[in-house]
């Protein structure tokens, strides 16, 4: 049933939603391409229960519009079904919105029918209420930012615009043939043309707009769930990446302890060899190669608990990947300090060199990591720092600990600084040999990397013992 109006499928304005789960960019839409290919996860159910909220208001809203409209009309409408109906289909409209986003596209569906039966059956509403136009905006809106079957999606929205394109024609039709849209005129075209111009283009920004706002919320969706995967991606990457940077350290200095431990075995055998020569004609001499035995021994034992604690720490699931390390030379020890700031001079970086403190002999092992900090410490100066000065300074701390420190006058270079897994690096080595370490800028400006050894490592719990 109709009134004696117009009845023009008419969208004076229409109020865009509120709450968006992907609010869509102020900049342009974010180009997507291959949008087949992915499927946007379901709402959560915060989501869901925003949904149920949002239906219930506009459908509240949208009974408060119909009876604000009532009263406003200059005629005496038809309310229907006792005095309740126009209510009950103005709300009727909205209900659905409870479930735009777990099924977009049948909420289009049935909101695009009840919006069609509104706009003939009541018209006094539907002109007048607001909310009614909104909700099939919001209906729109949802299902072109939440469909899963993007073909579906595309085919649902040639459905309603044809049918809702089609209406408006069919309104401009009736409108002609009842010669209903009259006025004083005066401008450069007729009230009829004027009135199908104008009311054409508004359902033109209504309908299209809602459609490419959705789109391009989906859009912003997909970036960001592919952005989050590439997030991931790089998180397990440097994981990985820290993970292997620690078991090389692990491996090098194996590799320099097998160096050193062979070293003291060599010994032993020829002073082992010398004494049984001279144990019947020189009993002296066969007692001090005896002795040097003795203490290559006890040196030996010492430098293999610490690789054997740094075996054991190893990550078995990485053991087969490793493969078997190349041959090494021997590794310069704390003496070759000067010659390796020696040699990192010149190129725009001028290093410095300062000992503190009465030389001891230190543990072969810790004597080549002292060397090796100094050395990555350094290298990491020359690639990845502004850095045009640089000291290096080796402190012998009595007879507990030595200490060596680098730092420069630099800041982080512009350009990509590297993993950091040198840093990694140190940090394994200096904790396997029982020290600290300190990485990190320093407060008047510049880097500092130092680390404290002790000479005699406390040994691991549950460590074999001599």
């Amino acid at each position: 049933m109709s009134t004696s109006q117009p009845q023009q499928p008419v969208l004076r304005s229409a109020t865009a939603e509120t709450s968006q789960p992907a609010e869509p960019l102020p900049t342009a839409a974010p180009a997507v391409t291959n949008t087949t290919e992915w499927r946007r996860p379901g709402p959560t159910r915060r989501q869901l229960r925003q949904d149920v909220f949002l239906g219930l208001g506009m459908a509240l809203a949208a009974v408060i519009g119909t009876d604000l409209a009532r009263s406003t009309s200059g005629i005496p409408v038809d309310m229907g079904f006792g005095g309740v109906g126009a209510y009950v289909l103005s709300a009727a409209v909205a209900l659905p919105l409870c479930l735009r986003r777990r099924y977009p596209l049948s909420v289009l569906v049935v909101v695009s029918v009840l919006f069609f039966v509104n706009g003939e059956w009541n018209t006094f509403a539907f002109v007048g209420n607001l909310v009614t136009q909104a909700t099939q905006f919001m209906a729109i809106y949802a299902a072109v930012a939440w469909a899963r079957d993007r073909r579906r999606m595309k085919l649902t929205m040639v459905v309603v615009f044809v049918g809702m394109f089609g209406w408006l024609g069919w309104g401009f039709v009736k409108a002609l043939n009842d010669d209903s849209i009259k006025g004083p005129g005066g401008g450069m075209l007729s009230p009829y043309v004027s009135f199908v111009l104008l009311n054409f283009a508004l359902n033109v920004l209504y309908f299209f707009g809602a459609y490419f706002w959705g789109r391009t919320a989906w859009g912003v969706a997909r970036q960001r769930h592919e952005l989050e995967q590439q997030a991931e991606e790089l998180a397990t990457q440097q994981q990985a990446n820290a993970r292997r940077a620690v078991i090389d350290e692990r491996l090098r200095i194996s590799r320099e302890l097998h160096d050193v431990v062979a070293h003291h075995i060599s010994s032993i055998g020829v002073q082992a060899g010398g004494a049984r020569r001279v144990m019947d004609s020189d009993p002296d001499a066969a007692k001090n190669a005896l002795s040097v035995i003795e203490n290559s021994s006890r040196t030996a034992v010492n430098e293999m608990r610490q690789l054997l604690g740094m075996l054991r720490a190893a990550d078995p699931d990485l053991d087969d990947d490793l493969g078997v390390p190349a041959g090494k030379a021997p590794q310069a020890g704390a003496d070759r300090l000067p010659a390796l700031v020696s040699t990192a001079n010149g190129e725009g970086l001028s290093v410095g060199f300062h000992q503190i403190g009465q030389p001891v002999t230190l543990p072969e092992t810790v004597s080549v990591s002292v060397y090796r900090i100094a050395q990555e410490a350094l290298t990491n100066v020359r690639r990845h720092s502004t850095a045009r000065s640089a000291h290096v300074t080796l402190r012998y701390l009595a007879d507990t600990a030595v200490e060596v420190e680098v730092i420069d006058d630099g800041r982080p270079k512009h350009a990509p600084v590297g993993s950091r897994l040198g840093h990694v690096g140190i940090r394994e080595r200096v904790s396997l040999l029982g020290g600290e370490s300190e990485i990190g800028p320093r407060p008047v400006g510049g880097f500092r990397v130092r680390a404290r050894i002790p000479l005699n490592p406390t040994i691991p719990e549950g460590e074999p013992q001599a």
